[in-house]
């Protein structure tokens, strides 16, 4: 093991103590710059938070303003001279007081603080409150507050430790980052991001209602003009089974933030606005909430993609997010309808989900469909759903029902005021749910 020259072995012993590491100096002054080390005792008690042996490395008057050299755990390409690429192992830098908050090692932090480590040191690019927040380690960003650490820091990316606050501590590490002098709107150096992004991207429904109880700009944009109520309705689920709880958190975030003030049409810099995202995510009760603060079903984004399109192009977990309910929603606050001639493209794609179909086929006096376009339909799918295609296929160049033609003329009438006209007619609330495109599993 490499030793500083001079020093006395690791296993020597002096006034029946363990010896300090070879690279531990007793009672010298602070250094320009840290030690290096590569003590392994040393490494190992830090990883394994054994803070006894801790205590005998570091007696009073030592320092641990070391520099830990460590290996990554794969190997990465690293060019060398004459443009040689090879696979190496990269040494990453780190201190001991970063390994002790990254663990939540409080106890052990205390100890490294008391022996001079310096709590905004970052030679790998991050300091150990950075470290201690990406764990959710309360504690361990408590006691590097109060010994000093500035909460305004960036990493080698550009983020402050507010931006990196998670973990089931994450809410409690936000708001002593604030109390002890965090910018709650600090931006990351390159895409400009305030904390509220993150959280609003993360799903973090309590850190989203603390930075914004603290005055976090609902509408602060990054660099790509993205607000946080756009990060969150773009809310990704990862998984059919994730979709509920998923679009739950989504929904109550944009609550959140269009409670405080946040602008529900906010378009970023390529004209994509809250509801084109809502719809491509399939967050039907999203969707519903932005068309009710009125913002337009039929506004384009620069590609001339509206609401309707990006709920049509969506991924194929919005099936276990009932689609028809985003589809009919839009129909209902006046989008355009589908071009007839892209109507076998809708089928092919939406073939599972019949009563998108259903909504989007009720919306025309007519149904506009190739006679081969049950081709279109995996044999399976018309077995499974066998009532409503026979159904839509039995309507193919065939007038539709009396009923059905005096709804379609009177949303035609209503067009251009139909999310306000429809809920106001005096009508039964029967037919006034079919005029508003219920589902009924089946054409006529």
């Amino acid at each position: 093991m490499p030793r500083e020259q001079g020093s006395p072995p690791l296993e020597g012993h002096h006034l029946g103590r363990p010896s300090a590491p070879s690279c531990l100096a007793r009672g010298t002054p602070s250094w320009p710059s840290p030690l290096p080390c590569q003590d392994m005792a040393l490494q190992n008690a830090l990883y394994t938070g054994d803070l006894a042996r801790l205590q005998d490395l570091f007696p009073p008057h030592s320092t641990a303003d070391l520099l830990l050299e460590s290996r990554a755990a794969e190997p990465r390409w690293s060019s060398h001279q004459r443009g040689l690429w090879s696979l190496t192992y990269q040494e990453e830098l780190t201190t001991p007081l970063h390994v002790a908050a990254s663990r939540g090692h409080t106890e052990i932090l205390r100890l490294l603080l008391r022996r001079r480590a310096r709590p905004d040191s970052a030679p790998g690019g991050r300091t150990a409150l950075h470290e201690a927040c990406v764990g959710g380690h309360t504690a361990c960003v408590q006691v590097l507050l109060v010994a000093g650490a500035d909460p305004n820091l960036p990493d080698q990316d550009g983020k402050c430790p507010l931006h990196l606050c998670q973990g089931p501590g994450a809410l409690q590490c936000a708001d002593l980052l604030l109390r002890f002098g965090a910018r709650v709107d600090g931006r990351t150096e390159e895409e400009e991001e305030t904390p509220l992004h993150t959280a609003a991207r993360l799903g973090h429904v309590e850190l989203v209602d603390l930075l914004l109880r603290r005055g976090a700009c609902p509408d602060a944009r990054n660099a790509e003009g993205w607000t946080p109520l756009l990060a969150a309705c773009d809310t990704r689920c990862q998984s059919p089974a994730d979709a509920e709880a998923t679009s739950a958190r989504c929904l109550q975030l944009c609550r959140l933030l269009l409670s405080a003030g946040a602008d529900p049409d906010a378009a970023d810099q390529d004209r994509q606005r809250p509801l084109h995202l809502a719809c491509r995510r399939g967050h039907t009760a999203v969707v519903e909430l932005l068309l009710s603060c009125g913002v337009s079903a039929n506004a384009m984004d620069y590609g001339g993609h509206t609401a309707l399109h990006c709920a049509l192009q969506g991924p194929a977990t919005a099936l276990a997010q009932t689609p028809e309910h985003v589809v009919r929603a839009l129909l209902n606050h006046g989008a355009v309808r589908v071009w007839p001639g892209a109507l076998p493209k809708v089928l092919e794609r939406w073939c599972s989900s019949p009563r998108t179909i259903e909504v989007l086929m009720n919306t025309y006096s007519a149904v506009r469909l190739p006679e081969e376009a049950a081709g279109l339909i995996p044999p399976e799918t018309l077995q499974k759903h066998q009532h409503f295609y026979s159904s839509l296929f039995a309507l193919v160049r065939q007038p539709r029902s009396l009923q059905h033609l005096s709804r379609c003329a009177v949303r035609a009438h209503l067009a251009s005021c139909l999310p306000l006209a429809l809920p106001r007619l005096p009508l039964p609330h029967r037919l006034l749910r079919y005029l508003q495109l219920e589902f009924e599993d089946v054409l006529y």
